[in-house]
């Protein structure tokens, strides 16, 4: 057999965040004789793994770091990213509430974080077809001063460096796979993929085994619907007793404007046009530095019309008077979509596990009514960090696996369950109708601070609300003028999502027929555009019948995420 084998561990390269990727453990060629798939994966072993160098993760190794460099205690802390580099994954322009920053890095003004353009006013309009009404109340949520407004993929790439100078190891283009289980059950750490897999599943020259990173606590940061969460949900029954999760997808432009049109520090809400009032919808436009402006649309994923678009009404969304008006001139520089946790405070999951913990958005930590998740996700690494240091140093050999039972009971007498409680009826009233919501909201938020002595629940998933086909009414976008609005395939040049046509597919179909006999011949293939990625397709077979398409090559996180507007048995 001919194969060379380096046992060398992965970790042990020195890989950091904008480093290389180190050369394969196992090189496989076509005449060998047995599956490589098989071979045993070369193991390191840390103390805590951290899956997913988003706010939390980051907030979380930099605590640890912290808190084992005030005692004189080596904690060694790994973080695997699947983006090339960190901040890769995250769409670029956001309102940022530095509460949490400020308690983790106190003097971050001094040491350079980039957050350099304070918000200076907020707008909150109704939008109709023509007409833009602001309104001469503010909400609450949408309160911005002392925020910033940032590239929050920036602002991860600077605690990535405070990260690394506290001595936490980051490995990005590292996608974690797999949950590795110790014997008794318990999480015992993660395994990155196999590479080198052609379309058809086999091995092609270019196969690198993947490894196991082993460690006594994971952490998943995985952000909305993440892979290996989603597994955890399953094997520890993390979601029993909380209601169903509810998400949106929001989809992002970044622009460069005129300067004579740029207002730093502009923040403007709209809701109303271009969605009817029974879908949840609402944009944002964020008037950052050096003329950037980050706009964007996001729509709840328990709308009714399957004949709906979500790219197509943020493309619709940008021809309103209103908007165009700051986008004429410019020009478009990047594209992005994302899954956003909208169930807020009565989704949340159990937080723990024997082994690990959840923490961020996985968990659904996002405040719906400010749009903002940054700030309590970084918070929700801090606490859970904070546990975990105490159990490592409380915890001997011999004693089974770590159970951070703690973490949740202090994250419940943080500010980030207080805040998230206080907002906890904002999106389940919404099922009323909009008016209705507006009314109730003024109560809620407006009058009373959320201090309500009730909790709404929204009492449905997603996807049971979408309607069959022939009960709705198709809808007529108009077509992209090219200058402000733009077709999906011009944006997605932009996005910087395409991946080699020679790979397995990651969305696998657990009753294909179904997606023909249901999902076609009853609600129109909804698929087909409500992903922002255009990753599904419908085409027809040599027999002239219909079948899906399921495009990897331009598969991104949002595509992924989508998935909660079909059946649960499509994918």
């Amino acid at each position: 057999m001919n194969r060379l084998v380096r046992a060398r561990p992965l970790l042990a390269t020195g890989w950091g965040p904008r480093s290389s990727p180190p050369v394969a453990f196992v090189r496989f060629r076509s005449t060998d004789a047995v599956d490589p798939r098989t071979e045993e994966r070369v193991a390191d072993e840390c103390d805590v793994v951290i899956v997913g160098a988003g706010p939390s993760g980051l907030g979380a190794a930099i605590r640890l770091k912290q808190l084992a460099q005030k005692d004189g205690k080596d904690v060694r802390v790994c973080v695997v990213e699947k983006g090339s580099e960190v901040g890769r994954h995250i769409l670029s322009g956001a309102v940022i509430e530095p509460r949490a920053l400020t308690e983790l890095i106190p003097d971050w003004k001094e040491k350079g974080a980039p957050l350099n353009t304070p918000v200076t006013e907020d707008r909150f309009m109704f939008l109709t077809e023509k007409y833009a009404i602001r309104s001469p109340i503010t909400p609450p949520g949408f309160q911005n001063h002392g925020n910033y407004i940032a590239s929050l993929g920036q602002l991860c790439r600077w605690l990535a460096e405070e990260a690394e100078a506290l001595g936490v190891e980051i490995y990005p283009g590292i996608a974690a796979s797999e949950v590795l289980y110790n014997e008794d059950g318990s999480v015992a750490g993660i395994a990155t993929g196999d590479v080198g897999i052609g379309k058809d599943g086999t091995p092609r020259d270019t196969f690198s085994r993947g490894m196991e990173l082993r460690a006594k606590i994971t952490l998943l940061g995985e952000g909305c619907r993440g892979s290996l969460t989603k597994t955890l949900f399953e094997r520890f029954k993390l979601t029993e007793g909380v209601e169903p999760q509810s998400f949106g997808l929001g989809i992002k432009e970044l622009w460069e404007i005129p300067k004579e049109k740029h207002q730093p520090g502009l923040v403007v809400h709209t809701t109303g046009w271009p969605v009817d009032l029974n879908t949840w919808g609402g944009s944002w436009m964020y008037h950052f530095e050096d003329n950037l402006v980050s706009i964007g649309y996001v729509v709840g994923l328990d709308y009714k019309n399957p004949y709906l678009s979500p790219y197509k009404e943020f493309q619709r969304f940008k021809t309103h008077p209103a908007i165009r008006k700051y986008l004429e001139g410019g020009k478009p520089i990047s594209y992005g979509a994302r899954a956003l946790n909208e169930g807020g405070y009565q989704s949340i999951p159990n937080l723990v596990f024997p082994g690990g913990a959840l923490i961020g958005c996985t968990a659904g930590f996002l405040n719906v009514p400010k749009i903002k998740g940054s700030h309590t996700a970084l918070k929700s690494g801090m606490v859970a960090a904070e546990s975990a240091y105490v159990a490592l140093q409380e915890h001997q050999e011999g004693q089974g696996a770590i159970t951070l039972s703690s973490y949740p009971e202090a994250l419940k007498k943080s500010w980030v369950y207080e805040e998230l409680y206080n907002a906890r009826n904002v999106r389940p009233a919404f099922k009323w109708g909009f008016w209705p919501f507006i009314a109730y909201n003024a109560i809620d938020q407006v009058l009373l601070g959320g201090k309500v002595p009730w909790t709404l629940k929204l009492g449905h998933n997603d996807h049971e609300q979408l309607r069959p086909a022939k009960e709705c009414t198709p809808i007529d976008y108009p077509k992209p003028d090219g200058v402000i609005s733009f077709d999906l395939l011009t944006n997605l040049a932009r996005s910087g999502t395409n991946h080699n046509d020679d790979q397995p597919a990651h969305l696998k179909l657990r009753q294909p027929d179904k997606a023909i006999s249901v999902n076609y011949n009853i609600y129109a293939s909804p698929e087909t555009r409500f992903c922002p990625a255009g990753v599904y397709e419908i085409i027809s077979k040599e027999d002239g019948l219909p079948a899906l398409k399921i495009n990897a090559q331009v598969c991104c996180i949002a595509a992924l995420n989508c998935e909660d507007q079909l059946k649960p048995w499509l994918w």
